[in-house]
């Protein structure tokens, strides 16, 4: 497929092609020369542009505060949602497996390849230009930033709130894992003894199954959305 689109998507054109399709080259492409080098460089372009802009935008706003927003900007699923903006996964060079398994709509995959392709601009040009095309491609979610108190995670959220009530907080205890260790799912319960009551969490991670536990507890509190 012709870059020209995703060129003109992106608002630049590459002076060195071959670094966009570097930036575009998952390794299961190709083992050898591929996008994790760049996706490493876009990393710390895109945090430093982000957090840059956020500390303009929010002065009045906190080191934790802005942490949180810039989390929210440049985790995994931020960047899946630019990607998927400009139809990133139409251009991916993916291997065989990674094609038949849909890895051009995987978030995991989306979010590394725009970070490759932050970099590339990068060094195919200057800051100056990785800044512009950072802020062109997040402009609709920096004009409209999340509400701070929304981004705390839920285990936070529920800590948080049962502190100020003075109650115990919760335990959180793996009830069980499956799948080998590269590969696991953890279930756990969230238990807040003092109110009685009991939730249970899945996740791929201890820490992504207490989230979705925390969340449960919030909402049987009624305060998910508060």
């Amino acid at each position: 497929m012709s870059l020209n689109r995703l060129q003109s998507t992106l608002d630049y054109r590459f002076k060195q092609e071959e670094l966009l399709k570097q930036a575009l080259t998952h390794r299961s492409f190709c083992r050898g020369t591929n996008n994790e080098r760049l996706e490493f460089l876009g990393d710390s372009v895109l945090s430093l542009v982000i957090s840059h802009s956020i500390y303009e935008q929010q002065p009045g706003a906190s080191e934790g505060d802005l942490s949180r927003i810039r989390a929210s900007l440049v985790n995994e699923a931020a960047l899946a949602r630019v990607a998927r903006d400009i139809n990133l996964g139409d251009y991916i060079y993916l291997g065989g497996g990674e094609l038949k398994s849909g890895g051009f709509r995987r978030a995991s995959i989306l979010s590394d390849t725009m970070e490759a392709i932050m970099g590339a601009i990068y060094l195919d040009s200057d800051f100056t230009q990785a800044q512009t095309s950072i802020l062109y491609l997040y402009r609709e979610y920096l004009q409209n930033l999340p509400n701070q108190s929304s981004l705390k995670d839920p285990k936070t959220r529920l800590q948080e709130y049962l502190q100020s009530e003075k109650i115990d907080i919760p335990d959180y205890v793996v009830v069980k894992t499956i799948g080998k260790s590269h590969d696991q799912t953890f279930t756990l319960t969230c238990r807040i003894q003092t109110l009685n009551i009991e939730t249970s969490g899945i996740g791929s991670s201890r820490k992504k199954a207490e989230q979705d536990a925390a969340a449960k507890a919030l909402k049987a509190l009624k305060i998910l959305n508060k």
